[in-house]
């Protein structure tokens, strides 16, 4: 059944406020935006798919407080411009409550925000407004000393991150009942040293791992902390570069694996911790290790030749490893490992070799149009058993002709088609291609520019119209 047509001559009594929302979209412009428009009429409005009916209800003094709340996180700025907000404030002093939390979040992200939204945020029961509330930048020494001894811990967070937090809440903060709280506090880029001291002895591991790796930490603190029991904690130690000769020895012979390996990312380490760690027991430490920039070929050699898949995959994050490196990792049991080698630039011949006999057609496919492959091995692939690799080479640069000539008498029709498009393709060749049995060869070849005038002719006559098609 079709919905009736607004007419403009219809009292706004008149309008069902169950229909509005079906109206025209000028009609609807025209209702939202009439002074005589009832709370009804507006109330059916605002659920109108276009968003400028929805913005002139939410400016329009008519509109009901809910139906304001709901309108709220789409159009704050107009909300808080209708003309009927400071009579609702005077009937309902509370009105923000029974708005929903984002509505009032929305509200808080406007930069000139009214004291009396500010007030009123404070005093909403959800605390996602509250947290939106801590982080306002407009807000009084007073309501941020209230809002950090807020109940929801995710507001004291908000709070202890404000740039414009006071020294007294920074150490009320540093001492909060929950830990996120203190983690916030423990990356502030100023600390006093006694709230340093004091979260650097936190009780919890993630609030002292913050400390661990702030730029101006004490001395002192770095000593503490290297006595931690916390696996995080002490690797996050390791990782600095101003630790205290013997702090360092001690994390680099540390029992938790990680931390040996966070000890091994320092800029300069003695020739031993290499030694220690090549031969460490755990695989991260010798894929940290694999990962340093001051390893010789020697060395990274004997780490290609490694049982474990972690320090294979830490190599191939390097561009400077030695051929001798590089031949064991294009043997390596992990596919895509061996796809990553295949298709690195400069390989020397002996792994260019060792990848052509590689058992899966993905990694001699990769191969196939390398542009420094060579002649001899471009002549291997092309009688690859696997169509995917011969179609490689005829995809290949610098294709020899004796190589192009075995790929037109490919038995495989998608590899003669790949063929049938090379710009470098000889006469002759064109002209086998040119009579295959194939429809898809002939049209790769129909549509070809430099095309022999008979060939044109003979193709202009083919039986398969699509081919006919493409010559003309």
């Amino acid at each position: 059944m079709e919905a009736t047509p607004y007419h403009f001559s219809m009292t706004f009594s008149e309008l069902d406020p169950r229909t509005l929302t079906v109206l025209g979209v000028d009609g609807a412009l025209e209702a939202a935006g009439n002074p005589r428009a009832t709370a009804d009429v507006l109330s059916g409005l605002s659920a109108h798919p276009d968003a400028r009916v929805r913005a002139l209800v939410a400016k329009h003094p008519n509109t009901p407080l809910e139906i304001l709340g709901n309108l709220a996180p789409m159009f704050p700025r107009e909300v808080l411009s209708n003309a009927g907000l400071p009579l609702l404030r005077l009937a309902r002093p509370s009105l923000l409550s029974v708005f929903p939390a984002e509505g009032v979040v929305a509200l808080l992200s406007l930069p000139d925000v009214p004291a009396w939204v500010l007030e009123g945020a404070g005093r909403h029961e959800d605390y996602t407004v509250r947290t939106a509330l801590a982080a306002h930048p407009s807000m009084s020494p007073e309501r941020i000393a209230a809002l950090a001894q807020d109940a929801g811990w995710q507001v004291r967070e908000a709070v202890a991150k404000r740039a414009d937090l006071p020294e007294s809440l920074v150490k009320q903060l540093a001492a909060d009942d929950d830990y996120d709280v203190r983690k916030a506090i423990a990356i502030r880029p100023e600390l006093a040293g006694d709230v340093l001291r004091t979260l650097a002895a936190d009780g919890h591991g993630m609030v002292r791992a913050n400390i661990a790796r702030r730029l101006d930490l004490p001395l002192d603190c770095m000593l503490t902390l290297a006595a931690d029991g916390d696996a995080d904690v002490l690797a996050t130690l390791a990782r600095r570069i101003d630790l205290p000769h013997n702090v360092r020895e001690w994390l680099a012979t540390n029992m938790y694996g990680p931390v040996r390996a966070a000890a091994l990312q320092a800029w300069r380490v003695p020739e031993d911790w290499l030694q220690n760690a090549e031969t460490d027991a755990d695989p991260e430490v010798r894929s940290a290790l694999a990962r340093r920039p001051d390893l010789g070929a020697a060395r990274l050699s004997r780490l290609a030749h490694d049982e474990s898949e972690a320090v294979r995959r830490a190599l191939l994050e390097r561009n400077d490893l030695p051929e001798e490196a590089v031949l064991p990792l294009a043997q390596a049991p992990e596919l895509d490992i061996r796809l990553h080698v295949a298709s690195a630039e400069d390989l020397a011949p002996s792994v260019l070799d060792v990848l052509m006999l590689d058992p899966d057609s993905n990694v001699r496919t990769v191969l196939a149009v390398r542009p420094d492959l060579g002649a001899e091995r471009l002549a291997i692939l092309a009688r690859d058993e696997h169509p995917e690799v011969r179609r490689g080479v005829a995809f290949a640069e610098n294709v020899p002709q004796g190589v192009l000539a075995v790929l037109t008498a490919d038995p495989n029709a998608g590899v003669r088609r790949s063929v049938a498009v090379r710009a470098d393709l000889p006469e002759a060749l064109v002209r086998e291609l040119a009579g295959d049995p194939d429809d898809g060869v002939r049209l790769m070849i129909a549509g070809r520019a430099d095309l022999p005038q008979d060939v044109r002719t003979q193709l202009g006559q083919d039986a398969d119209a699509s081919v006919r098609g493409e010559v003309g």
